[in-house]
Protein backbone atom coordinates (compact mmCIF):
# COMPACT_ATOMS: atom_id res chain seq x y z
CA UNK A 1 0.00 0.00 0.00
CA UNK A 2 1.42 3.39 -1.03
CA UNK A 3 1.85 5.79 1.88
CA UNK A 4 0.32 9.24 1.49
CA UNK A 5 2.79 12.12 1.51
CA UNK A 6 2.62 14.16 4.71
CA UNK A 7 0.99 17.56 4.17
CA UNK A 8 2.99 20.48 5.55
CA UNK A 9 1.25 23.67 6.62
CA UNK A 10 2.34 27.08 7.90
CA UNK A 11 0.45 29.85 9.70
CA UNK A 12 0.20 33.23 8.04
CA UNK A 13 2.31 35.90 9.71
CA UNK A 14 0.51 38.76 11.41
CA UNK A 15 0.90 41.26 8.58
CA UNK A 16 -0.37 38.71 6.04
CA UNK A 17 -3.72 38.08 7.73
CA UNK A 18 -5.32 41.27 6.37
CA UNK A 19 -4.74 40.42 2.70
CA UNK A 20 -6.97 37.38 1.97
CA UNK A 21 -10.24 38.87 3.28
CA UNK A 22 -9.62 42.31 1.71
CA UNK A 23 -8.34 41.33 -1.75
CA UNK A 24 -10.78 41.68 -4.64
CA UNK A 25 -10.95 42.54 -8.34
CA UNK A 26 -10.50 46.26 -7.58
CA UNK A 27 -7.49 45.75 -5.33
CA UNK A 28 -5.79 42.41 -5.91
CA UNK A 29 -3.09 42.93 -3.23
CA UNK A 30 -0.52 41.93 -5.85
CA UNK A 31 2.77 43.73 -6.37
CA UNK A 32 5.45 43.37 -9.03
CA UNK A 33 9.22 43.55 -9.30
CA UNK A 34 10.52 43.82 -12.86
CA UNK A 35 14.05 43.67 -14.20
CA UNK A 36 14.95 44.95 -17.65
CA UNK A 37 17.92 43.20 -19.23
CA UNK A 38 20.08 44.34 -22.13
CA UNK A 39 19.26 41.19 -24.12
CA UNK A 40 16.11 39.19 -24.79
CA UNK A 41 14.97 36.70 -22.19
CA UNK A 42 15.39 33.01 -22.99
CA UNK A 43 12.28 31.32 -21.48
CA UNK A 44 13.83 27.84 -21.24
CA UNK A 45 16.74 29.11 -19.16
CA UNK A 46 14.39 31.21 -17.03
CA UNK A 47 12.32 28.09 -16.31
CA UNK A 48 15.42 26.20 -15.26
CA UNK A 49 16.38 29.06 -12.96
CA UNK A 50 12.87 29.12 -11.44
CA UNK A 51 12.93 25.34 -10.87
CA UNK A 52 16.09 25.74 -8.82
CA UNK A 53 15.09 28.95 -7.02
CA UNK A 54 11.82 27.60 -5.65
CA UNK A 55 13.67 24.76 -3.95
CA UNK A 56 15.44 27.25 -1.68
CA UNK A 57 12.25 29.27 -1.01
CA UNK A 58 9.91 26.47 0.14
CA UNK A 59 7.06 28.80 1.16
CA UNK A 60 6.64 29.68 -2.53
CA UNK A 61 5.40 26.13 -3.13
CA UNK A 62 2.35 26.88 -0.99
CA UNK A 63 -1.31 27.38 -1.75
CA UNK A 64 -3.56 29.40 0.58
CA UNK A 65 -6.24 27.42 2.41
CA UNK A 66 -9.10 28.39 4.71
CA UNK A 67 -9.45 26.63 8.02
CA UNK A 68 -12.27 27.02 10.52
CA UNK A 69 -10.34 29.59 12.57
CA UNK A 70 -7.43 30.80 10.40
CA UNK A 71 -6.03 30.92 6.88
CA UNK A 72 -2.91 28.82 6.42
CA UNK A 73 -0.34 27.92 3.77
CA UNK A 74 -0.32 24.32 2.58
CA UNK A 75 2.70 22.98 0.73
CA UNK A 76 1.57 21.36 -2.50
CA UNK A 77 3.02 19.73 -5.56
CA UNK A 78 2.12 22.48 -8.02
CA UNK A 79 4.92 23.35 -10.41
CA UNK A 80 5.51 27.04 -11.32
CA UNK A 81 5.74 27.71 -15.04
CA UNK A 82 7.16 30.90 -16.53
CA UNK A 83 4.73 32.62 -18.89
CA UNK A 84 4.97 35.27 -21.55
CA UNK A 85 3.27 38.40 -20.26
CA UNK A 86 -0.35 38.66 -21.40
CA UNK A 87 -2.48 39.63 -18.38
CA UNK A 88 -3.02 43.20 -17.10
CA UNK A 89 -0.32 44.24 -14.63
CA UNK A 90 -0.85 42.93 -11.09
CA UNK A 91 -3.83 40.83 -12.15
CA UNK A 92 -5.55 38.81 -9.45
CA UNK A 93 -3.62 35.81 -8.14
CA UNK A 94 -5.49 34.61 -5.06
CA UNK A 95 -8.85 32.95 -5.64
CA UNK A 96 -10.35 31.12 -2.67
CA UNK A 97 -12.09 28.67 -5.00
CA UNK A 98 -8.91 27.65 -6.80
CA UNK A 99 -5.75 25.90 -5.61
CA UNK A 100 -2.91 27.82 -7.19
CA UNK A 101 0.50 29.19 -6.32
CA UNK A 102 0.60 32.72 -4.98
CA UNK A 103 3.12 34.16 -7.41
CA UNK A 104 3.86 34.22 -11.13
CA UNK A 105 7.04 34.72 -13.16
CA UNK A 106 6.56 36.51 -16.48
CA UNK A 107 8.76 37.58 -19.36
CA UNK A 108 8.34 39.97 -22.27
CA UNK A 109 11.18 40.78 -24.67
CA UNK A 110 14.03 41.96 -22.38
CA UNK A 111 11.97 42.04 -19.17
CA UNK A 112 11.56 39.50 -16.35
CA UNK A 113 8.74 40.17 -13.87
CA UNK A 114 7.80 38.62 -10.54
CA UNK A 115 4.24 39.20 -9.29
CA UNK A 116 3.33 38.15 -5.75
CA UNK A 117 0.19 38.05 -3.63
CA UNK A 118 1.11 40.13 -0.58
CA UNK A 119 0.09 37.45 1.94
CA UNK A 120 3.09 35.41 0.78
CA UNK A 121 5.79 38.05 1.27
CA UNK A 122 6.62 41.73 1.50
CA UNK A 123 8.79 43.73 -0.86
CA UNK A 124 12.08 42.78 0.78
CA UNK A 125 11.32 39.06 0.76
CA UNK A 126 10.11 39.21 -2.84
CA UNK A 127 13.23 41.11 -3.91
CA UNK A 128 15.39 38.37 -2.38
CA UNK A 129 13.47 35.80 -4.43
CA UNK A 130 13.78 37.95 -7.56
CA UNK A 131 17.52 38.41 -7.13
CA UNK A 132 17.96 34.67 -6.52
CA UNK A 133 16.06 33.97 -9.72
CA UNK A 134 18.14 36.47 -11.71
CA UNK A 135 21.36 35.05 -10.27
CA UNK A 136 20.50 31.56 -11.48
CA UNK A 137 19.24 32.80 -14.86
CA UNK A 138 22.29 34.92 -15.64
CA UNK A 139 24.87 32.27 -14.73
CA UNK A 140 23.09 29.97 -17.17
CA UNK A 141 22.75 32.47 -19.99
CA UNK A 142 26.31 33.79 -19.67
CA UNK A 143 28.03 30.63 -18.41
CA UNK A 144 31.00 31.11 -20.73
CA UNK A 145 31.72 34.48 -19.13
CA UNK A 146 30.63 33.88 -15.53
CA UNK A 147 31.46 30.22 -14.90
CA UNK A 148 35.07 30.85 -13.89
CA UNK A 149 34.28 33.65 -11.42
CA UNK A 150 33.71 33.15 -7.72
CA UNK A 151 30.29 34.80 -7.50
CA UNK A 152 28.83 35.56 -4.08
CA UNK A 153 25.13 36.22 -3.64
CA UNK A 154 24.23 38.66 -0.87
CA UNK A 155 21.28 36.68 0.56
CA UNK A 156 22.39 33.33 1.89
CA UNK A 157 19.90 32.74 4.71
CA UNK A 158 19.07 29.19 5.71
CA UNK A 159 15.66 27.70 4.92
CA UNK A 160 14.73 28.07 8.59
CA UNK A 161 15.67 31.76 8.55
CA UNK A 162 13.68 32.35 5.37
CA UNK A 163 10.60 30.70 6.92
CA UNK A 164 10.92 32.60 10.20
CA UNK A 165 7.85 34.49 11.46
CA UNK A 166 9.68 37.48 12.87
CA UNK A 167 6.51 38.98 14.35
CA UNK A 168 6.34 36.03 16.74
CA UNK A 169 10.06 36.29 17.42
CA UNK A 170 9.79 39.87 18.70
CA UNK A 171 6.35 39.68 20.31
CA UNK A 172 6.54 39.99 24.12
CA UNK A 173 2.90 40.33 25.15
CA UNK A 174 3.43 43.87 26.40
CA UNK A 175 0.12 45.57 27.18
CA UNK A 176 -0.46 48.53 24.89
CA UNK A 177 -3.56 50.32 23.69
CA UNK A 178 -5.04 48.83 20.53
CA UNK A 179 -6.96 52.03 19.81
CA UNK A 180 -5.32 54.19 17.14
CA UNK A 181 -6.44 57.75 16.50
CA UNK A 182 -7.57 57.78 12.87
CA UNK A 183 -8.71 61.24 11.74
CA UNK A 184 -10.60 61.23 8.47
CA UNK A 185 -8.23 62.16 5.63
CA UNK A 186 -8.70 63.83 2.26
CA UNK A 187 -9.72 61.26 -0.37
CA UNK A 188 -8.79 61.45 -4.03
CA UNK A 189 -11.69 60.91 -6.41
CA UNK A 190 -11.63 60.14 -10.10
CA UNK A 191 -13.06 58.20 -13.02
CA UNK A 192 -12.34 54.51 -12.65
CA UNK A 193 -10.78 52.67 -15.55
CA UNK A 194 -12.80 50.00 -17.33
CA UNK A 195 -12.75 46.41 -16.02
CA UNK A 196 -10.82 47.49 -12.91
CA UNK A 197 -7.61 47.80 -14.93
CA UNK A 198 -4.88 49.69 -13.13
CA UNK A 199 -3.20 52.74 -14.55
CA UNK A 200 0.60 52.67 -14.44
CA UNK A 201 2.75 55.73 -15.06
CA UNK A 202 6.52 55.50 -14.53
CA UNK A 203 9.21 58.15 -14.46
CA UNK A 204 12.89 57.23 -14.78
CA UNK A 205 15.49 59.78 -13.74
CA UNK A 206 18.96 60.23 -12.27
CA UNK A 207 19.37 59.42 -8.58
CA UNK A 208 22.08 62.10 -8.33
CA UNK A 209 19.79 64.71 -9.87
CA UNK A 210 16.95 64.03 -7.41
CA UNK A 211 19.39 63.93 -4.51
CA UNK A 212 20.62 67.33 -5.66
CA UNK A 213 17.05 68.68 -5.49
CA UNK A 214 16.59 67.14 -2.03
CA UNK A 215 19.85 68.63 -0.78
CA UNK A 216 18.62 72.09 -1.77
CA UNK A 217 16.18 71.64 1.12
CA UNK A 218 18.78 69.89 3.35
CA UNK A 219 16.75 66.69 3.35
CA UNK A 220 16.85 63.08 2.16
CA UNK A 221 15.55 61.67 -1.10
CA UNK A 222 12.72 59.79 0.66
CA UNK A 223 11.54 62.86 2.57
CA UNK A 224 11.75 65.00 -0.57
CA UNK A 225 9.72 62.60 -2.74
CA UNK A 226 7.16 62.10 0.05
CA UNK A 227 6.72 65.87 0.46
CA UNK A 228 6.53 66.34 -3.32
CA UNK A 229 3.80 63.69 -3.57
CA UNK A 230 1.79 65.44 -0.83
CA UNK A 231 2.36 68.82 -2.49
CA UNK A 232 1.21 67.44 -5.88
CA UNK A 233 -1.99 66.15 -4.26
CA UNK A 234 -2.55 69.55 -2.64
CA UNK A 235 -2.14 71.40 -5.97
CA UNK A 236 -5.08 69.39 -7.33
CA UNK A 237 -7.39 69.63 -4.31
CA UNK A 238 -10.63 71.58 -4.25
CA UNK A 239 -11.11 74.28 -1.62
CA UNK A 240 -13.58 71.99 0.13
CA UNK A 241 -11.06 69.17 0.11
CA UNK A 242 -8.57 71.28 2.04
CA UNK A 243 -10.71 70.83 5.15
CA UNK A 244 -9.09 67.41 5.52
CA UNK A 245 -5.39 66.54 5.96
CA UNK A 246 -3.38 64.73 3.28
CA UNK A 247 -2.21 61.45 4.85
CA UNK A 248 0.27 59.09 3.21
CA UNK A 249 0.62 55.49 4.36
CA UNK A 250 4.30 54.49 4.24
CA UNK A 251 5.43 50.86 4.69
CA UNK A 252 8.48 50.34 6.91
CA UNK A 253 10.88 47.42 6.51
CA UNK A 254 11.24 46.18 10.10
CA UNK A 255 14.44 44.31 9.20
CA UNK A 256 16.18 47.69 9.31
CA UNK A 257 15.37 47.89 13.04
CA UNK A 258 15.12 44.28 14.21
CA UNK A 259 17.44 41.50 13.11
CA UNK A 260 15.68 39.19 10.66
CA UNK A 261 16.37 37.35 7.42
CA UNK A 262 12.80 36.18 6.98
CA UNK A 263 11.59 36.03 3.39
CA UNK A 264 8.02 36.41 4.64
CA UNK A 265 6.21 39.61 5.62
CA UNK A 266 8.04 41.66 8.22
CA UNK A 267 6.88 45.23 7.78
CA UNK A 268 4.74 47.83 9.43
CA UNK A 269 3.27 51.13 8.24
CA UNK A 270 3.42 54.70 9.46
CA UNK A 271 1.16 57.58 8.52
CA UNK A 272 2.67 60.90 7.40
CA UNK A 273 0.14 63.74 7.60
CA UNK A 274 0.01 67.38 6.56
CA UNK A 275 -2.99 69.72 6.74
CA UNK A 276 -2.71 72.23 3.88
CA UNK A 277 -5.88 73.99 5.02
CA UNK A 278 -4.34 74.88 8.39
CA UNK A 279 -0.62 75.30 7.61
CA UNK A 280 1.70 77.02 5.18
CA UNK A 281 1.62 75.51 1.70
CA UNK A 282 5.18 76.07 0.50
CA UNK A 283 7.49 73.10 -0.13
CA UNK A 284 9.95 74.19 2.58
CA UNK A 285 7.31 73.90 5.29
CA UNK A 286 5.92 70.60 3.94
CA UNK A 287 9.41 69.09 3.84
CA UNK A 288 10.13 70.26 7.39
CA UNK A 289 6.91 68.66 8.66
CA UNK A 290 7.48 65.40 6.77
CA UNK A 291 11.05 65.16 8.07
CA UNK A 292 9.86 65.66 11.66
CA UNK A 293 7.15 63.01 11.19
CA UNK A 294 9.65 60.43 9.92
CA UNK A 295 11.98 61.15 12.83
CA UNK A 296 9.12 60.83 15.32
CA UNK A 297 7.63 57.64 13.87
CA UNK A 298 10.78 55.71 12.95
CA UNK A 299 12.00 54.84 16.42
CA UNK A 300 12.57 51.35 17.74
CA UNK A 301 10.10 51.92 20.58
CA UNK A 302 7.26 53.00 18.28
CA UNK A 303 7.90 50.20 15.82
CA UNK A 304 8.09 47.66 18.66
CA UNK A 305 4.64 48.83 19.76
CA UNK A 306 3.44 48.26 16.19
CA UNK A 307 4.66 44.65 16.38
CA UNK A 308 2.88 44.18 19.73
CA UNK A 309 -0.32 45.64 18.27
CA UNK A 310 -0.20 43.45 15.14
CA UNK A 311 0.43 40.26 17.14
CA UNK A 312 -2.11 40.96 19.86
CA UNK A 313 -5.08 39.55 17.92
CA UNK A 314 -3.42 36.19 17.34
CA UNK A 315 -2.58 35.84 21.03
CA UNK A 316 -5.98 36.94 22.32
CA UNK A 317 -7.69 33.82 23.65
CA UNK A 318 -11.17 35.11 22.75
CA UNK A 319 -10.22 36.24 19.24
CA UNK A 320 -8.59 32.87 18.55
CA UNK A 321 -11.91 31.12 19.27
CA UNK A 322 -13.85 33.25 16.76
CA UNK A 323 -14.61 31.40 13.47
CA UNK A 324 -12.78 32.62 10.38
CA UNK A 325 -15.96 33.94 8.73
CA UNK A 326 -16.43 36.39 11.61
CA UNK A 327 -12.72 37.23 11.67
CA UNK A 328 -12.96 38.11 7.96
CA UNK A 329 -15.89 40.46 8.57
CA UNK A 330 -14.02 42.09 11.45
CA UNK A 331 -10.86 42.57 9.37
CA UNK A 332 -12.86 43.96 6.45
CA UNK A 333 -14.54 46.47 8.75
CA UNK A 334 -11.22 47.40 10.37
CA UNK A 335 -9.70 47.86 6.92
CA UNK A 336 -12.51 50.20 5.84
CA UNK A 337 -12.09 52.26 9.00
CA UNK A 338 -8.33 52.43 8.43
CA UNK A 339 -8.83 53.48 4.79
CA UNK A 340 -10.86 56.49 5.95
CA UNK A 341 -7.67 57.91 7.43
CA UNK A 342 -5.48 57.49 4.33
CA UNK A 343 -5.20 59.66 1.21
CA UNK A 344 -2.56 57.73 -0.72
CA UNK A 345 0.50 55.54 -0.17
CA UNK A 346 4.22 55.67 -0.86
CA UNK A 347 6.69 52.80 -0.71
CA UNK A 348 10.45 53.18 -1.15
CA UNK A 349 12.23 49.87 -1.75
CA UNK A 350 15.52 51.74 -1.79
CA UNK A 351 18.76 50.91 -3.56
CA UNK A 352 18.86 47.53 -5.31
CA UNK A 353 22.31 45.99 -5.41
CA UNK A 354 23.60 42.99 -7.35
CA UNK A 355 27.03 41.35 -7.73
CA UNK A 356 29.24 43.58 -9.87
CA UNK A 357 29.73 40.75 -12.37
CA UNK A 358 26.06 41.02 -13.38
CA UNK A 359 25.94 44.77 -14.06
CA UNK A 360 26.76 44.41 -17.80
CA UNK A 361 23.54 42.45 -18.27
CA UNK A 362 20.96 44.43 -16.26
CA UNK A 363 19.61 47.81 -17.40
CA UNK A 364 17.23 48.69 -14.54
CA UNK A 365 14.67 47.54 -11.96
CA UNK A 366 11.22 48.83 -11.17
CA UNK A 367 8.51 48.01 -8.65
CA UNK A 368 4.81 48.80 -8.37
CA UNK A 369 1.65 47.47 -6.77
CA UNK A 370 -2.09 47.17 -7.28
CA UNK A 371 -3.87 50.18 -5.85
CA UNK A 372 -7.34 51.09 -4.67
CA UNK A 373 -6.08 54.68 -4.40
CA UNK A 374 -3.10 56.45 -6.03
CA UNK A 375 0.21 55.04 -4.87
CA UNK A 376 3.92 55.58 -5.49
CA UNK A 377 6.52 52.81 -5.42
CA UNK A 378 10.14 53.61 -6.09
CA UNK A 379 13.52 51.94 -6.26
CA UNK A 380 16.96 52.72 -7.59
CA UNK A 381 19.63 50.74 -9.38
CA UNK A 382 22.92 52.42 -10.18
CA UNK A 383 22.03 56.00 -11.05
CA UNK A 384 18.55 55.08 -12.29
CA UNK A 385 15.67 56.04 -10.00
CA UNK A 386 12.29 54.70 -11.13
CA UNK A 387 9.19 56.25 -9.55
CA UNK A 388 6.03 54.32 -10.42
CA UNK A 389 2.51 55.69 -9.95
CA UNK A 390 -0.35 53.21 -9.88
CA UNK A 391 -3.97 54.28 -9.68
CA UNK A 392 -7.46 52.87 -10.28
CA UNK A 393 -8.38 56.18 -11.95
CA UNK A 394 -7.84 57.41 -15.49
CA UNK A 395 -7.01 60.94 -14.27
CA UNK A 396 -3.32 61.90 -14.30
CA UNK A 397 -3.29 65.45 -12.90
CA UNK A 398 -1.39 64.54 -9.71
CA UNK A 399 1.20 62.55 -11.66
CA UNK A 400 1.68 65.42 -14.13
CA UNK A 401 2.17 67.93 -11.31
CA UNK A 402 4.69 65.61 -9.64
CA UNK A 403 6.85 64.97 -12.71
CA UNK A 404 6.55 68.54 -14.05
CA UNK A 405 7.85 69.85 -10.72
CA UNK A 406 10.90 67.61 -11.07
CA UNK A 407 11.37 68.72 -14.68
CA UNK A 408 11.29 72.38 -13.65
CA UNK A 409 14.20 71.55 -11.33
CA UNK A 410 16.19 70.59 -14.42
CA UNK A 411 15.76 66.85 -13.85
CA UNK A 412 15.41 64.82 -17.05
CA UNK A 413 12.42 62.49 -16.57
CA UNK A 414 11.61 59.71 -19.06
CA UNK A 415 7.93 58.76 -18.87
CA UNK A 416 6.41 55.37 -19.71
CA UNK A 417 2.85 54.17 -19.14
CA UNK A 418 0.28 51.50 -19.94
CA UNK A 419 -2.25 54.10 -21.14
Amino acid sequence: MKRRKRVEWTRLDNAAKIFPPTSNDRDTKVFRFACELFERVEPFLLQEALDETIEVFPLYKSVLRKGFFWYYFETGNLHPVVEEEALPVCAKIYNENRRNLLFRVLYYKNRISLEIFHALSDGTGALWFMKSLLYRYLIRKYKDTLSYQQLKFDYEASVRQKMDDSFLKYYTGKRISLVVNNERAYHIRGTRREENQMQLLEGTMSVKAVLGAAHEYNTTLTVYVTALFMYSIYKNMSERGKRRPVVLSVPVNLRNYFESESARNFFSTINISYHFGKNRTDMEEVIKSVSESFARELTEERLKNQIERLAALEHNVFARAVPLALKDLTLQLANRINERGITAALSNVGKITIPAEFTPYIRQFDVFTSARRPQICMCSYGDNLVISFTSPYSDTDIQKTFFQTLSKKGIDVKIASNL
